[in-house]
């Protein structure tokens, strides 16, 4: 945690703070005299100039906010009295109005936003602590997700896993330091730990999948520097760092794997603006793992293994499982504690994010079956094939492998051995094909040479890689071929993933395997494949270009995922044991299959779903 290079202009405490579109917006708040405030601002992070958008209906302080559509919206908050109006203030028109109504009046609470659906967590009536959780995705209408064991205001909340994380508050008989977890799909509550103290008016984030508790009213004492990190599997909060000063009452503001902390107090109103980033403040990372390749030092990519959860196809063991950059398992699936799947669940080859991480499609390439998997409930929501059963007529497939998001609400998959790649549409049923089923010949686009990758790209091509011909194409929607190489270094490619920067990257499914960078003109920018030692891949079946700049790579037969900075040749991370396959101890079994969910649901690494929304029997 470290001071920005700036401070806010004004001082402001108690304000609400909502990132959105790379900018932070502020509203309300106490200024120096405590006097309660109306103004709206745009906040550059990058370099803290603040621009006066216009102003509230009415002034607060005490209240949350959120960004639903292009409007922020302010629930609650008090000024003379406290309110249950929801104020609103259109980020593009800059007006502002009175959206509606609260249940009941609310100050001193918190929110935390999954997805499409903002929680609101606590606060106080104007004369208790409240313990409702509501959820709205409207900024009008609000249900009732939840009850807190001990109702409280002023909690931290954060999300983490899919699950809403609320530390400390003041309850009726005083500030407390339990630390609840609510699962909003099924309203659940528990307790996942207790804070070194009582804490209320604390600032809560995530960073690479770690709840953090930040600063806040400390009892006994005052105002408290510390930040703890909370370890959800274990139930255990610690000491994981400090702020620059001690304060508390800051607001909170969350990009991608930076978090801002705006204002505050300790004594009086502040202006400081203080930064967390993912390798200053998170638990003790694994040490680097050395490639045979390389002596050098990892890159500053290589610092922070990656933002958010990383989902791994758990295919020897036949589960998903969903883990942080610190190894701690957030949810598997299947699970005693979530609905049983209709069928045998076996394996699952690759899975898929989708719908801003609200659910999981899944390939079981040898049980032909795709599903969609609700995130974190479990349900089963949409799935197309019989289990055990393969063939080509209506309703059945023959080993599916890679099934894709696609745009226009579908989904794409390679069904293999029918050598076809397969389009379904929103309503979950096919609607036409690539190549001919049952002829392998490498002939696109009338036939298919035995289809093992089907990458979707935005524009709605496909990057195919054929087993037969060992050839990698880019194909328009309809097959037409843009180019087909047979890319220098791999002879049996796997899931070919296009870069940022317009080059590709594939992996040679062998022992040893190899992973390269290439052009679409065939020209190799970046090829890893040591033979032999701690870094060789044994029939690694898909590299992914993670944002940082580092490569995950599934090591299929090395029984480990592998996160590779090509800065250095050297495996900088790595979860699963090599050539220890197994089941606990935080090993896994032929994992083929990774996708990364990043904060505030961003998917970076393929094509995601248009809606948040997940719907039973859709794909």
């Amino acid at each position: 945690m470290h001071r920005a290079g700036y401070p806010l202009p004004a001082p402001v405490q108690r304000e609400v703070a909502v990132a959105s579109g790379g900018s932070i917006y502020l509203a309300g708040g106490l200024d120096a005299s405590n006097a309660s405030a109306d103004g709206v601002f745009r906040l550059d992070p990058a370099n803290g100039n603040l621009a006066a958008l216009g102003s509230l209906p009415h002034t607060v302080h005490d209240a949350t906010g959120a960004v639903i559509g292009n409007r922020l919206f302010v629930f609650g908050g008090g000024a003379s009295s406290v309110g249950d109006l929801v104020q609103t203030f259109g980020l593009r028109t800059y007006r502002s109005s009175v959206a509606g109504h609260l249940p009941h009046p609310l100050a001193d609470l918190a929110s935390a936003s999954i997805g499409g659906t903002v929680y609101l967590v606590g606060g106080y009536d104007g004369k208790t602590p409240q313990g409702t959780v509501y959820a709205t995705t409207d900024g009008r209408s609000f249900r009732r997700v939840a009850e807190l064991p001990v109702p409280v205001r002023y909690p931290a909340v954060t999300v983490a896993g899919g699950r809403i994380v609320v530390a400390g508050g003041i309850s009726a008989n005083g500030p407390v330091d339990k630390i609840w977890s609510v699962d909003p799909a099924s309203g659940a509550v528990a307790q996942i730990g207790r804070l070194p103290s009582p804490l209320s008016q604390a600032a809560a984030f995530t960073l690479g999948g770690v709840p953090y508790v930040a600063g806040g009213l400390a009892i006994p004492g005052g105002p408290t520097d510390r930040v703890v990190a909370i370890d959800v599997a274990r139930k255990k909060a610690s000491a994981s760092g400090s702020l620059p000063l001690a304060f508390a009452d800051a607001g909170v503001a969350t990009i991608g794997d930076r978090v801002w902390l705006l204002g505050g107090w300790n004594g009086q109103t502040l202006s400081q603006v203080s930064i967390a980033a993912l390798a200053l403040v998170r638990p003790s990372a694994p040490a680097p793992t050395p490639s045979p390749t390389s002596s050098a030092q990892a890159s500053d990519a290589s610092a922070r293994p990656f933002a958010g959860l990383m989902e791994m196809a758990d295919r020897g063991n036949n589960r998903l499982l969903v883990v942080n950059a610190q190894k701690q398992i957030v949810w598997r699936y299947p699970s005693p504690s979530l609905p049983a799947p209709p069928s045998r669940f076996y394996f699952p080859d690759d899975a898929f994010w989708v719908h801003g991480g609200h659910a999981i499609l899944v390939n079981e390439e040898e049980n032909d079956v795709i599903a969609e998997i609700a995130y974190p409930s479990g349900r089963w929501l949409w799935s197309y094939g019989t289990a055990g059963v393969a063939g080509s007529s209506h309703g059945l497939l023959h080993q599916p492998d890679d099934v894709y998001p696609y745009r226009g609400g579908g989904v794409v998959v390679a069904d293999a051995l029918n050598c076809r790649i397969l389009f379904f549409g929103p309503h979950g049923r096919p609607t036409r094909q690539i190549g001919q089923t049952g002829n392998c010949t490498p002939r696109l686009p009338a036939t298919v040479g035995y289809p093992n990758g089907d990458t979707p790209l935005p524009n709605g091509d496909i990057l195919v890689s054929e087993i037969n011909g060992g050839r990698i194409d880019r194909v328009s929607a309809y097959g037409r071929v843009k180019w087909s190489l047979r890319v220098p270094g791999i002879a049996v490619p796997s899931d070919p993933q296009r870069l940022a920067d317009g080059t590709y990257l594939a992996v040679d499914y062998q022992t040893p395997g190899r992973v390269v960078r290439f052009t679409s003109g065939g020209r190799v920018l970046w090829s890893y494949g040591p033979a032999s030692g701690r870094g060789m891949l044994q029939h690694p079946s898909l590299g992914a270009p993670l944002p940082n700049g580092l490569v995950a790579v599934c090591d299929d037969y090395g029984h480990r995922v592998v996160l590779i900075d090509p800065k250095t040749d050297r495996i900088v991370w790595q979860y699963g044991r090599q050539n220890r396959p197994g089941r606990r101890g935080g090993l896994i079994r032929y994992p083929d299959g990774l996708d990364l969910l990043l904060p505030g649901g961003v998917i970076p690494l393929h094509v995601d779903f248009p809606s948040d929304a997940t719907t039973q029997g859709r794909p």
